[in-house]
């Protein structure tokens, strides 16, 4: 009777482990994946307003970088505390700290302020990097529709700092190829009928703005674009191609390496923005710099 009850004992053991095996094969009951969002226009609308009017190059740099939403805070707080190096300087710091980021993230660490707009409302900015990778063609169309209605409504046009096309396709492109501004507006503003007597010009502020030169190449800067006929992203040259089924496995082509692992010890000082300097580009007014020894 005890051999019966352990031979038994013994079958129920190796079915368990079994089950436990086959489990983990394509074709065996496994949790379903969660499905993609599905927002309808008026929620892709809203989603998009607050950046749809950044240039081309920087909405192009936004979006990629909002599909790695867990990424933002901790670049975020980077890019605040080396807001003072710019240019050669800063491309040098970013890659000798080695940092771990999606180079698509590491792309906005010149803007601490978009960091900081993306990191102070992670709800969003989930929900913006969902919508992407998703359903890219309707946040594109999203896109379209509020700078058309920016258009309309007289706040949307060419000036020193851009140009905006007026073809089928609306594109914001910046004069200085070089020069990357980031627009300041109040979404309830400009996506709605002015006012009597209200200035329309003083709207959207366009003074504040970071210079992008050779040494953000790496990182795809001078070479982001949209193909908006077609819903096509461009990044780095190449076509952004990471959607909600590849979102774990898609690698996009850049030219610098991806690094893991420790760290180096930290080479600069931080020095985190001070209110002054927040307040520049919140209120679309040309960049101001404090003096902080490097």
């Amino acid at each position: 009777m005890q051999t019966t009850n352990r031979k038994m004992t013994n079958r129920k053991i190796m079915a368990a482990i079994l089950l436990v095996a086959l489990t983990g094969l394509p074709g065996f009951a496994q949790a379903p994946p969660p499905p993609p969002p599905a927002y309808p226009p008026q929620e892709l609308d809203r989603i998009v307003q607050r950046i749809a009017l950044y240039p081309d190059p920087l909405l192009a740099q936004v979006l990629a970088a909002a599909t790695f939403p867990d990424q933002i805070p901790d670049a975020a707080r980077w890019s605040d505390q080396h807001h003072y190096l710019t240019g050669d300087a800063l491309a040098a710091a970013i890659t000798a700290d080695r940092l771990p980021w999606d180079p698509s993230v590491q792309a906005l660490l010149p803007f601490p302020s978009v960091l900081d707009t993306m990191a102070s409302d992670m709800s969003w900015t989930s929900e913006l990097g969902n919508a992407f990778l998703a359903q890219r063609d309707q946040v594109m169309d999203a896109v379209q529709r509020m700078r058309k209605t920016a258009r309309d409504f007289g706040y949307l046009r060419s000036n020193g700092q851009i140009v905006v096309s007026g073809g089928p396709y609306i594109e914001i492109a910046p004069v200085n190829p070089g020069f990357i501004v980031v627009p300041a507006y109040d979404p309830l503003i400009v996506f709605a009928a002015p006012r009597p007597g209200f200035f329309i010009g003083g709207a959207i502020g366009w003074g504040f703005g970071i210079n992008i030169g050779v040494a953000f190449r790496p990182w795809g800067w001078g070479a982001n674009r949209f193909v908006w006929a077609s819903h096509g992203v461009i990044i780095n040259n190449a076509p952004w191609g990471r959607t909600w089924v590849n979102r774990g496995a898609y690698v996009h082509p850049y030219a610098m390496p991806r690094y893991t692992g420790p760290r180096p010890v930290e080479g600069h000082a931080l020095h985190e923005r001070s209110a002054r300097e927040r307040e520049a580009p919140r209120g679309g007014r040309a960049r101001e710099e404090e003096e902080h020894r490097r």
